[in-house]
């Protein structure tokens, strides 16, 4: 029997080491969350590595700056249809010890760079609660019930004296007390299973380090890319000769613009460096876009005219914005939940004021260009379905759920058919019961005919 090739049998051997060594049943019937977590050291390591590379590196920094832009933007208003909820929201979220307006695109840059965030919540004797955001890296552990890692019970944060650590009880709606200090955590990129969140910088550290690497080697060359010196070539009589000749010239180097003159024994030439520099062009172009991709953004976002159309641009923006839309929606989802939080301790000792009340947190569109292109199709569109309305043809959910989908907008169409008023009666439902002699158009509701 003939021997396989060595690259088959190199094939085969690696796919039998994959296949018995690195996926194992056990991982998948039921891991522990150690396994699908960092473990604590390379995770301390990773989130100092973004910190410094934020501090450092312009690309991550603007990175970090895009998402804060476009997630926060304007700013997140709070808003309640309870008069009393509505006053207390806002007494809170602008509260000197707070600042949340301002606070709000620390906390957002601190999401991305760390991938999660924690807040120390107390209250005070009436009730108002304060917010203080945790670093993730004083974090040390996360504890959870026994049957499911997503019931925290508490956080082990660094700091304590002898270098003990300091166990503080997650929040509980149901045991919670106005007195008692409590802490919550929201993670994003978290895999499922997994108890912390992973930094949007992590996958892009490597590359970040590299195009910083490569830039500084191509500044440094450039930086002698002017530089020359002279080869002189000449029949000399000995080493003393050509000594003494080199000897002469470094006392009295030629000037810029100067003359020159030697005989036909002495050619002079220069010598200088070759950066070859379209190549490392493509070189650098490569690594950005590395970062690029693992940042999700379009190479225009990172001060790289990739294509110098505008269409190829403001196409390329639109996964982008789907990025930043899904980190808009989690970041409003968190800001809610501290709000719902503020509002349940303030109502344990305020009478009269409804723990449950509707909280609503709106933020800034994302792009302003995106308006003008759903208002153009709301307003096309509104006009064709609500020609079907009047024939009877859809009824008045249906049109409102399209109108606000081409809108770009989510509504709940039974809550707001509620709060409609009541439509007022068309002429044909006012002339019901008219003469025989008298017609009613039943689409444009026009009368005709006389009144016997």
């Amino acid at each position: 029997m003939p021997k396989r090739p060595l690259f088959t049998r190199f094939q085969s051997a690696l796919r039998a080491f994959f296949q018995t060594t690195l996926i194992e049943p056990e991982f998948y019937e039921g891991a522990a969350p150690e396994q699908r977590d960092r473990a604590v050291w390379d995770r301390a390591e990773l989130l100092r590595q973004a910190l410094e590379a934020w501090r450092s590196n312009p690309l991550a920094r603007r990175i970090v700056e895009l998402t804060s832009q476009y997630v926060v933007g304007g700013g997140f208003t709070l808003a309640s249809p309870d008069p009393q909820a509505h006053d207390f929201l806002q007494e809170w979220w602008r509260h000197p010890l707070n600042q949340a307006p301002l606070r709000v695109f620390e906390w957002c840059d601190e999401l991305t760079r760390s991938g999660e965030l924690f807040f120390l919540l107390s209250s005070d004797a009436a009730g108002m609660t304060y917010l203080r955001a945790v670093p993730a890296l004083a974090v040390r552990a996360v504890h959870t019930a026994e049957n499911d890692v997503q019931q925290e019970t508490a956080y082990e944060l660094e700091g304590g004296e002898w270098g003990e650590s300091l166990l503080r009880p997650a929040y509980n709606p149901l045991e919670d007390t106005p007195d008692a200090a409590v802490m919550v955590h929201y993670a994003a990129n978290r895999p499922v299973g997994a108890l912390r969140g992973e930094s949007d910088l992590a996958p892009l550290l490597r590359w970040l380090a590299r195009y910083a690497a490569w830039l500084e080697d191509r500044a440094r060359l450039n930086r002698f890319r002017t530089s020359f010196v002279y080869v002189i070539k000449a029949r000399f009589a000995g080493e003393a000769e050509r000594r003494a000749r080199q000897q002469m010239l470094a006392a009295n180097p030629p000037t810029p613009g100067s003359f020159l003159v030697t005989d036909e024994s002495e050619s002079w030439e220069t010598l200088s460096p070759r950066l070859e520099a379209d190549d490392a062009a493509n070189d650098g172009l490569a690594l950005k876009k590395m970062i690029a991709a693992g940042a999700g953004l379009p190479l225009h976002f990172l001060a790289e005219p990739e294509s110098s159309t505008r269409t190829t641009a403001e196409s390329a923006g639109g996964p982008t914005f789907r990025h930043f839309e899904q980190c808009q929606e989690l970041f409003r989802w968190l800001v809610g939940d501290l709000a719902r939080i503020a509002l349940h301790r303030r109502a344990c000792l305020q009478p009269g004021l409804n723990p449950d009340a509707v909280i609503e947190v709106r933020a800034a569109d994302l792009s302003a260009r995106d308006n003008a292109a759903l208002a153009v199709a709301c307003s096309t569109i509104s006009g064709a379905f609500l020609q079907l309305y009047e024939r009877g043809l859809i009824d008045a959910g249906e049109l409102l759920r399209l109108c606000y989908r081409f809108a770009g907008e989510t509504a709940d169409v039974n809550e707001l058919l509620k709060r409609a008023r009541p439509r007022p009666r068309s002429r044909s439902a006012a002339w019901k019961g008219r003469p025989a002699g008298i017609k009613v158009d039943p689409v444009t509701g026009e009368v005709s005919g006389e009144e016997e």
